[in-house]
């Protein structure tokens, strides 16, 4: 099956956003396109929401939903608290459209909320109020403990997510075959329904949903709202859950006291990773940790046009009217224990256990010798840009070992590499070279110019003179500088021949960077124009005796001798190129032919 989050290849650019944007750099680059490593992904979709051309994409599990619905099979839905701060205002409407899509029954996410904190309360209130876990209520955060702090899996809390909490109590109390699908705000419960299945059997977020009522044509602002009741009731206190520190607002052991030392929560993956990098070893206090910023109400299935502080607050109202109903879900003390006994049995599963098969171990002198290969041969060379998308270049180079990064990520390196092309090539290149700005100011150039123009002898300009030229006029050195203005607005530069004090030259004009920097070339062209004035001077003379010898044999035959006298003259027209006096220039332009 194609994971939860993957890469369109054909529209990746090579921007390495998503490095940058990724907390655990799990995308490699290969053949310059950003590819996930599911080893390493924690699914948080950040890489999808930054990603410039939609190359990330979620995958869209709606087309399984409609196969496990037209299969006569009982679909039950499995809807997220967060619903509340995505629909606000709309409940009842979206509970009809859920029911019209062909959803079975509707049951809330939030029951398994409350199942885990009932038993993780049952738990602390069995040890005098300790409960020394990391919570598991967001899989990405699970995921991150068991990949990138691997000894702190084993303090992960004994009981599943909230999620599959909820399918296992709705297998538990209804004891039938029927498929549960979640609909919330959450790319890596994708990851959950994919590694534990049944618990649930599908997940889908609130834009694949959106997407589907669009395609049925069914508009919350026009549906008739019914009166659609939830499975086996309505959730409590626990549809707070999707808020930060919502799971310790529900607690009955900390949520008496709004300043506390024995539970923590914290969420966003810098807050995350900077929390579980504790030096207590045992762990003293529980910690809630959801990938999202915020909380669920900011997850990457969310509408991101609405602000997390109006999410917050529709979801907190919802929560606040929720407590003044009736009928509402008070827990399972029985299944709670169970829960608690049972840990990830209740879901035919194993433990979260820590996973490092993916990380390896670089030398000092591997690390090194990845440094040099990267361009970085001493320290000041390690810029530690981040243009890459790690902080580092030390970082840059471990990855490098590891097959996840390219040498052409380093933007210094290939800028270095650009410029010391374009050094040997204006170096070595026979014709004179400058390249100008907007301004018409010389940006580079190379000793044949200087030597053109410059009045510079042969083998007197140097590397010191070169620098020293930079960010002068044009005009100082060039007597048709305005030509080069002209070329800046113009698709295809044109090529021109000039005669210049004592030369004869062509100039090919080339765009460098459209309406920014503009080249031109100029090749002594002096030594074939020679040849072609002795040509001409040659012609002259055999036309001028030409001339006298037609004009006697006309004399003799009646014959007009001009027709002859005028393709004689257009064949010294062809071959000659008017100059103009010392020290000036006859800029003129070069139809294609090499003058030779």
């Amino acid at each position: 099956m194609q994971n939860p989050i993957y890469t369109e290849v054909t529209s990746c650019r090579d921007c390495y956003k998503c490095v940058r944007s990724c907390p655990v750099k799990a995308i490699q680059i290969k053949d310059g396109h950003a590819m996930i490593i599911k080893d390493r992904c924690l699914y948080c979709g950040r890489c999808v929401h930054v990603c410039p051309n939609n190359a990330k994409k979620i995958r869209n599990d709606v087309d399984r939903v409609k196969l496990a619905i037209q299969s006569g099979r009982r679909v039950i839905c499995s809807l997220a608290p967060s619903y509340a701060s995505e629909f606000g205002g709309r409940e009842k409407e979206l509970l009809t459209a859920l029911k019209k899509l062909g959803f079975s029954a509707i049951s809330e996410t939030a029951i398994g909320a409350t199942l885990v904190t009932e038993a993780l309360d049952i738990y602390a209130s069995e040890h005098d109020g300790k409960c020394p876990f990391i919570g598991t209520a967001c899989p990405s955060a699970v995921a991150l403990v068991k990949k990138y702090f691997p000894a702190e899996a084993a303090m992960l809390a004994p009981v599943p997510s909230p999620l599959q909490t909820h399918s296992a109590y709705l297998r538990h109390i209804y004891n039938d075959d029927f498929a549960i699908v979640f609909v919330g705000p959450c790319v890596s419960k994708k990851a959950e329904a994919d590694e534990t299945p049944g618990y649930p059997d599908i997940a889908i977020t609130f834009a694949e949903l959106r997407s589907w009522l669009a395609d049925e044509g069914i508009s919350l602002d026009e549906i008739e709202a019914e009166d659609v009741d939830f499975i086996p009731c309505k959730a409590g206190l626990s549809t707070i859950y999707p808020i930060e520190g919502g799971q310790i607002s529900s607690s009955s052991i900390w949520s008496g006291n709004a300043i506390r030392s024995d539970a923590l929560a914290f969420s966003g993956m810098e807050q995350l990773m900077s929390a579980l990098d504790v030096k207590e070893v045992p762990l003293e206090y529980f910690m809630e940790l959801l990938a999202c910023e915020g909380g669920c109400i900011n997850g990457p299935g969310t509408d991101g046009a609405v602000s997390v502080a109006e999410r917050k607050k529709k979801a907190s109202s919802h929560t606040l009217k929720r407590l003044d109903e009736a009928d509402l879900f008070k827990g399972d003390e029985e299944f709670a224990r169970k829960l608690l006994a049972e840990g990830y049995g209740i879901l035919h599963a194993a433990s979260p256990k820590a996973e490092t098969g993916f990380r390896s171990q670089h030398s000092e002198d591997e690390i090194r010798r990845a440094l040099v290969e990267l361009g970085k041969l001493t320290k000041a060379d390690e810029l530690n840009c981040g243009g890459c998308g790690y902080n580092t270049c030390r970082d840059m180079a471990i990855a490098y070992l590891d097959g996840m990064a390219e040498v052409e990520m380093c933007v210094t390196k290939m800028r270095k590499e650009a410029e010391s092309k374009v050094d040997v090539l204006l170096r070595t290149i026979p014709m004179g070279v400058v390249i100008v700005d907007s301004d018409l100011q010389i940006a580079d150039c190379n000793t044949n110019f200087l030597e053109f123009f410059g009045d510079m002898e042969e083998g007197f300009v140097d590397q010191s003179i070169l620098q020293m030229v930079k960010g002068l006029p044009l005009e100082r050195f060039v007597p048709f500088a305005d030509k080069f203005r002209d070329q800046f607005y113009l698709s295809h530069p044109g090529q021109y021949r000039v005669h210049f004090k004592d030369k004869y030259l062509r100039v090919t004009f080339f765009l460098v960077e459209s309406k920014r920097l503009l080249g031109a070339m100029f090749e002594d062209i002096t030594s074939p124009t020679i040849k072609r004035e002795t040509v001409v001077k040659k012609a002259e003379d055999v036309i001028q005796k030409s001339l006298e010898t037609v004009q006697q044999i006309a004399s003799l035959l009646g014959e007009n001798a001009a027709e002859t006298e005028i393709m004689l003259n257009s064949l010294i027209d062809a071959f000659s190129v008017h100059g103009t006096g010392e020290g000036e220039s006859d800029f003129r332009e070069d139809e294609g032919g090499d003058l030779t």
